[in-house]
């Protein structure tokens, strides 16, 4: 009851050194990978998931947009994965940082600019001043326009961190009740180790919505830009 609340979002050590890039790395362990002509059950269940998932996301895209394909799916797995290894007791969560997420949105999001000013350069700047606009409105246009283009991968990291750390931060708090209460109203206690139960359902559910919406997010962007 004494430990700080936000103690499970502190990165992690093992003998002085920093243990967030094993971390960090692990998920990619958990594909299994087969070499025989004919797949097992888990794997064609994985490989099912995958070719559903990256049709639902590239089916807006262009040829252009297409070639984004294995990083997107990349993006999602890792998010995902990532989430959930979180919600296991004792264990560290990475996407719950701002900064791994500001370094995972920020690339991605500069990719798919640089790729609009390149492939569709007048559509891209078209986007800075409405068709329309008063004259006298243009600088605050330009200016505003300008302020949400960069505002578009703080927007990804802090969403991405604000709905982790809510998750993992409410189930810590019941928990402790739970705690607290085990040794004076037994009733109370399995009420709320009920809602404990269903709280981490709802995390679940959050940790796979959560992982699916940045990579959509990233999406969008790229359509918007090819």
């Amino acid at each position: 009851m004494n430990e700080n609340l936000f103690t499970s979002f502190m990165a992690p050590t093992i003998l002085g050194l920093p243990a967030a890039i094993p971390i960090i790395l692990f998920p990619a362990l958990l594909f299994p990978t087969s070499k025989h002509l004919i797949n097992n059950r888990l794997i064609t269940i994985q490989q099912n998931l995958i070719q559903l998932i990256l049709k639902q996301i590239m089916v807006i895209h262009n040829t252009k947009g297409q070639t984004w394909s294995l990083m997107l799916m990349s993006l999602i797995t890792f998010i995902a994965t990532t989430n959930l290894l979180g919600l296991l007791p004792h264990s560290f969560t990475p996407t719950a940082q701002l900064s791994m997420n500001l370094a995972m949105a920020i690339p991605l999001w500069a990719g798919t600019v640089i790729t609009g000013f390149r492939f569709k350069t007048k559509s891209s700047l078209a986007h800075f001043l409405p068709q329309g606009t008063p004259t006298p409105l243009i600088p605050m246009l330009v200016i505003i326009e300008t302020i949400s283009l960069f505002i578009q991968p703080v927007a990804l990291a802090v969403r991405l961190t604000a709905n982790i750390t809510a998750g993992h931060l409410l189930m810590h708090l019941i928990g402790s009740a739970a705690l607290a209460l085990s040794a004076i109203n037994f009733p109370a206690t399995s009420l709320i180790l009920i809602l404990l139960v269903l709280l981490t359902i709802l995390e679940i559910a959050v940790a796979l919505i959560q992982a699916y919406v940045f990579t959509l997010l990233v999406s969008l962007y790229l359509h918007d830009n090819t």
